[in-house]
């Protein structure tokens, strides 16, 4: 099991890359600043966290009272993922159009650009962390 600071090792790093990834391969796809989409990373980033935060506090509570905490399977977590996906991208859709001052349905393919970066970045970033620094092994 990972300790506090390795988690906190983890986030911080993850956030950092990310929002280097964003600015500066936003700002080529884009062609806005890399202060511009730098800042919009950073409120991704925060939108991400806020959203992860709350979403999964709200489910905990309905698991809860409809399905009294029971085992959660693949069909559970698929559901899971895609309300959580779905949550980021109407919010991002309606973020992402005001701070560019870009169209509804360009912020809608921006957002979904970010999508498929953070599912895959998020990936290889993981499978690298453990590369890098190892599940300590049990006592």
């Amino acid at each position: 099991m990972r300790t506090l600071g390795d988690r906190i090792r983890h986030t911080v790093f993850f956030e950092i890359i990310g929002i280097l990834c964003t600015a500066v391969g936003g700002s080529l796809i884009t062609g806005h600043s890399v202060e511009e989409m730098g800042m919009l990373g950073i409120i991704f980033s925060l939108l991400a966290m806020v959203w992860n935060f709350s979403y999964n506090w709200m489910v905990d509570i309905w698991d809860l009272k409809y399905r009294n905490a029971a085992p959660r399977g693949v069909l559970f977590r698929t559901i899971h993922a895609i309300f959580f996906e779905a949550g980021m991208l109407i919010a991002g859709i309606f973020i992402v159009a005001h701070f560019l001052n870009i169209s509804y349905l360009d912020a809608l393919i921006l957002d979904i650009g970010f999508s498929v970066f953070f599912l895959i970045y998020a990936f290889c970033y993981n499978w690298a962390y453990d590369l890098i620094f190892p599940v300590p092994k049990p006592a």
